[in-house]
């Protein structure tokens, strides 16, 4: 069980022996009890809602046993977390810091990741197409983000490669959206808040993914502050933005759409709330479930010659992102298959 995640409201984690006890109401016997028990041994990380009680005992056995715990918000917000005690990574954090700093590293790696970013959304659309009905306007943007791949490699700014990030991503998801039933349209993108189920299944898969390449980044002795594509800005971890860009066609987007194309996820799995559309807890249950599914399944890597997971794959980033700070080279974003 790599991800445990207790969603349920009003629950609380508390410790027994080497297991954690999740105690909260069964809706079919109508009485609170333990409702689950998880070894800690089995689990690599912890996920829970923020009405979820975590007792001390827990946490710290959690943190021994080197268990990240992160928290979300009613909105599937990440709120933050708490990490286990790592040796001091100084002399990576001052090659870093050094490195952010020089404009040829930062457009080097800055362009490595839009170029992986545009090759997969570009991919997810060809793999989907070719199994549906041909749609000139679907190979017209196939053929327009092909074009692009040139122009990145002449850059001269990140400035530059953002732009393109952007027109890329624009034009990207109109295509995506003409494969989404018609029972969900997809418009525009929106993010606070998300305005219908499609993006708030996208805002929650990529808060999901972006919590997990924080904890890699801390884990690896790396700065998740200090950004590249995404500029260092105070309230964010910018350097985990950065490297996940290239998963979220993979990941997020294609799994929103196959929970909608599945009817996996249907309206009664989302509430309106403060402006916006939001997941419910049997809603956010279904998600991380299918999300765990995706994340842990095995595949044959083309770009690294051996089997792997995309949890792997991410953690990766974070191992050769730091390898990069001396050897640039040895940073490569993921590519889809």
């Amino acid at each position: 069980m790599p991800t445990a995640c207790v969603n349920q409201h009003d629950c609380r984690v508390s410790l027994k022996s080497e297991r954690l006890e999740v105690f909260g109401h069964n809706e079919q016997t109508q009485r609170d009890e333990v409702l689950r028990e998880i070894p800690i041994r089995d689990l690599d990380r912890l996920i829970v809602v923020e009405s979820v009680q975590v007792t001390s005992q827990a946490m710290a056995a959690l943190l021994r046993a080197s268990v990240p715990v992160n928290m979300l918000g009613w909105n599937g917000e990440f709120l933050g977390g708490f990490l286990p005690a790592s040796n001091a990574h100084g002399l990576a954090r001052l090659k870093q810091y050094r490195q952010t700093l020089e404009m040829p590293f930062g457009l080097q790696m800055a362009g490595r990741i839009v170029t992986a970013k545009i090759y997969n959304q570009r991919r997810l659309i060809q793999r989907i197409a070719a199994s549906r009905e041909e749609n000139p306007e679907v190979n017209a943007t196939l053929k327009w983000l092909d074009s692009l791949f040139a122009s990145l490699k002449q850059a001269a700014s990140v400035d530059e490669l953002r732009g393109y990030e952007g027109t890329s991503t624009a034009r990207y998801f109109q295509a995506w959206a003409s494969f989404l039933p018609e029972a969900f349209p997809f418009e525009r993108r929106s993010k606070r808040p998300p305005l219908n189920p499609v993006n708030a299944c996208i805002s929650f898969g990529a808060t999901l993914i972006y919590t997990e390449a924080v904890a890699f980044l801390h884990a690896h002795g790396l700065d998740p502050s200090l950004g590249l594509l995404h500029a260092t800005e105070d309230g964010r971890w910018s350097l985990a933005l950065d490297l996940i860009e290239p998963f979220r066609p993979v990941l997020v987007e294609a799994l929103a759409l196959d929970l909608f194309s599945h009817q996996i996820l249907s309206e009664q799995h989302f509430e309106p709330k403060n402006g916006g559309v939001y997941l419910n807890e049997e809603g956010r249950k279904k998600f991380i479930f299918q999300y765990e599914r995706r994340m842990e399944r095995q595949f044959l890597s083309e770009s690294v010659g051996h089997r792997s997971t995309l949890r792997q794959q991410l953690e990766n980033q974070a191992v050769m992102f730091k390898a990069s700070l001396e050897h640039a080279e040895r940073f490569e974003p993921f590519l889809m298959n």
